[in-house]
């Protein structure tokens, strides 16, 4: 695990909810996030990520490190070293590195608790905002989003992806329609493929903390269905030994 929490994290302070980061994303068509709970490795990537890109400026506080340990598999001593920045006790909930304080002071609002933003926006819709920045330099951030246009939030993964810049082909006539494109102005450490996994891995782990119970419905629920099949069986055969002396 990534133990350093990356300096890009204290510059993602603004908040989602007053930036309008998570608001409607109008005509864009979404991406889909493909979340996939039972996949262990890519809740734990995504927690990596989490806890190295947005926990230096938002909370989550219906997490506790020790359920987080538990549900994805994770050593206890591995969460302690590389996860718990704001505590040292495993049991506590996930709290913001950044104090309060600063926060109103920098950016004038606390950014928001992340621990049901899936829940609230959806997952494709957070996918889909991870991967629509762009360059713009009216904007203090120096950046904008397609998914939402005019949003506060930097991109924060900026140093994985690097930064596009949009591009408008504008069709012939004067109905002509302006096709979009993106080109890559600042290279980031990853290839497109990878950053689509990492974000997919992000998503995946937020889906889950939204509502960590899943993981143990769906494996009741498999154990409640194969039980259930067995008695299923078990009674067509009764059915069957006790209706042949009737008849």
């Amino acid at each position: 695990m990534i133990k350093t929490v990356v300096k890009a994290a204290a510059f993602a302070a603004v908040t989602l909810v007053a930036s309008g980061a998570f608001a409607e994303s109008g005509h864009i068509a979404l991406q889909k996030a493909n979340v996939d709970l039972s996949d262990r490795a890519s809740l734990q990537r995504g927690a990596r990520t989490f806890f190295n890109y947005c926990v230096g400026c938002h909370s989550a506080e219906y997490m506790r490190y020790s359920r987080l340990a538990k549900d994805l598999e994770i050593p206890p001593e591995i969460v302690e070293d590389n996860l718990m920045f704001t505590t040292d006790k495993i049991g506590e909930t996930v709290k913001v590195a950044m104090q309060p304080n600063d926060a109103v002071k920098w950016f004038g609002v606390v950014p928001p608790d992340l621990s049901v933003v899936a829940r609230s926006r959806g997952p494709d819709w957070i996918y889909s905002f991870l991967l629509s920045y762009y360059q713009d330099e009216s904007k203090a951030t120096g950046v904008n989003n397609s998914v939402f246009v005019g949003t506060a939030m930097p991109h924060v993964l900026a140093e994985l992806q690097g930064v596009n810049r949009r591009v408008e082909h504008h069709g012939d006539g004067d109905h002509g329609h302006a096709e979009v494109t993106y080109e890559t102005a600042i290279p980031g450490t990853m290839s497109e493929g990878q950053y689509r996994q990492t974000v997919g891995d992000l998503v995946n782990y937020l889906v889950y903390m939204g509502e960590p119970a899943k993981l143990v419905r769906g494996t009741v629920g498999r154990w409640v269905l194969g039980f259930l099949l067995i008695l299923l069986i078990a009674t067509y055969v009764l059915k069957k030994e006790y209706w042949r002396d009737v008849h």
